[in-house]
């Protein structure tokens, strides 16, 4: 299991309008090259968000999950990496002082991710969440915390 914790140096409130604005998703989660809402209303329970990966000449669309959120404190999602299989990303927002603790904790669910899990996948995966922890964290601390406006 993966965990990682960054401190950002804003409040709760700031971290969690990131958190929740399902059109910057791409701008924090590594590996992503385009998101956008596709059902429900981001973050509540059982919506999803569509995104894009690109690796070299390939494109894979996968989607992510809302299976657990209670504002402003929790976000766990299911990502689904299509035949790699589906993780559990679990984001914990701690008040730390007049910041915020984020933890993000992941590991595996179905598939082939989670039958070849071992200690080298786990080392891939920390240094994916320092990257994605440092992209959220500068999505916080720049000061442009409001929603993004909608595409039209």
């Amino acid at each position: 299991m993966a965990v990682r914790h960054k401190l950002v140096r804003r409040s709760t409130d700031a971290v969690w309008a990131v958190l929740s604005d399902g059109e910057r998703y791409d701008r924090w989660v590594v590996g992503t090259a385009e998101s956008h809402p596709a059902e429900g209303r981001w973050p509540e329970v059982g919506s999803t968000i569509a995104y894009r990966v690109r690796i070299g000449p390939f494109e894979l669309d996968n989607e992510t999950v809302v299976r657990r959120c209670e504002p402003p404190r929790i976000l766990e999602l299911e990502v689904n990496s299509g035949w790699l299989g589906t993780a559990r990303v679990a984001i914990d927002v701690r008040p730390w002082g007049d910041d915020t603790l984020l933890i993000v904790d992941e590991h595996p669910l179905r598939g082939v991710g989670a039958t070849l899990h071992n200690v080298a996948f786990e080392a891939v995966i920390q240094l994916r969440h320092r990257a994605m922890l440092n992209r959220l964290a500068e999505l916080c601390e720049d000061g442009r915390t409001e929603p993004s406006p909608a595409k039209g």
